[in-house]
């Protein structure tokens, strides 16, 4: 395949353009910045640029696919102008996010999405849902469901992952705050827990290119949280779970999921349950393999550089809460 991939310099995008020229593909990526991954011809160009034809010049040319992961729906609204007449596929990286709710286990592809946002840029993380769902409508506009793909993803984990999310357990379980070997864990064994590698994903998106359509939630197994934490705990070889109520956590100020002070993964309120726990049988069944949990956590805490990066409990916050935890 002749295949543009708007990105290409980043952490998925990366990935995927690697994934592609293993596979043999012809790969352009567009991005601000070099490097590009070798093998790759890089076209640099800002699609912030205000002449709004950064992507003008790719247009006059054939491509079978474009991969695209980009969040404002600007970039994405002039990226299908400009290309739909030239390209014969486009493969949309979307979000789970964009779904209107998050509580039903096991939810497929058929759940509705938020509205889209109808502002060019995302202003705030909050509207990150509605961002993903109206580049999904920009693509699907131009493109037509017969020559789009639209893919949800949930949790992106494995070599790479800077927000912690992933990475975070199997290094607090390798390096406990203190001598004891406690890690402070959330009493939620039976919480949905769900990560796709970017490996398996970008592996799979090259796939798509050829020319798959459809809609697809691109997520891990789901997985109770106790297995998430067993599996952790066996790939770091040691570290003892210390379980902490989940109403105690949120009174001492623990942020769940990500951020500062957070215990990652971990969502008390009901009404996001659901989010790690939707339905891959339409990508297992459009040819998605996923590898084993262990396999992803190992690799992306072997390549973590820091116990705590964008989620976490530092040292002394983990300490300082063990030990309001036994004086409770």
């Amino acid at each position: 395949m002749k295949l543009l991939i708007l990105g290409g310099t980043g952490w998925l995008g990366g990935h995927v353009a690697a994934s592609a020229v293993a596979a043999g593909h012809e790969i352009t990526c567009v991005a601000r910045h070099a490097p590009a991954p070798a093998g790759t011809t890089l076209v640099v160009a800002d699609r912030d640029d205000d002449d709004d034809d950064a992507l003008a010049p790719l247009g006059a040319q054939h491509w079978d696919a474009v991969v695209d992961v980009a969040t404002h729906p600007g970039h994405v609204r002039r990226a299908v102008r400009d290309l739909a007449s030239t390209a014969d596929h486009y493969v949309y990286v979307s979000s789970v996010s964009a779904y209107a709710s998050h509580g039903r286990i096991g939810a497929d592809e058929t759940e509705p999405v938020v509205e889209p946002l109808a502002a060019d840029v995302m202003a705030s993380l909050e509207d990150y849902g509605a961002a993903k769902a109206a580049c999904e409508q920009a693509v699907l506009s131009a493109f037509g469901e017969d020559r789009s793909t639209i893919v949800r993803p949930g949790l992106i984990g494995g070599p790479g992952d800077r927000t912690g999310r992933t990475t975070y357990w199997p290094r607090r379980f390798a390096h406990p705050s203190g001598a004891s070997g406690a890690v402070l864990v959330p009493d939620a064994p039976d919480l949905p827990t769900s990560v796709i590698d970017v490996r398996d994903l970008a592996a799979w998106l090259v796939h798509l290119a050829s020319g798959v359509p459809g809609v697809f939630n691109a997520v891990g197994e789901p997985v109770p949280f106790a297995d998430h934490l067993a599996a952790a705990r066996a790939v770091a070889g040691g570290g003892e779970s210390v379980l902490a109520p989940s109403q105690w956590l949120l009174d001492q100020g623990v942020a769940p999921w990500a951020g500062p002070r957070s215990l990652p993964l971990w969502l008390p309120d009901p009404e996001w349950s659901g989010m790690n726990s939707r339905s891959n049988a339409r990508a297992r069944a459009a040819g998605l393999v996923l590898r084993p949990l262990a396999d992803t956590l190992a690799d992306g805490a072997v390549a973590a550089t820091a116990t705590v990066l964008g989620a976490g409990l530092t040292d002394d916050e983990e300490r300082e809460l063990l030990a309001a935890l036994d004086g409770r």
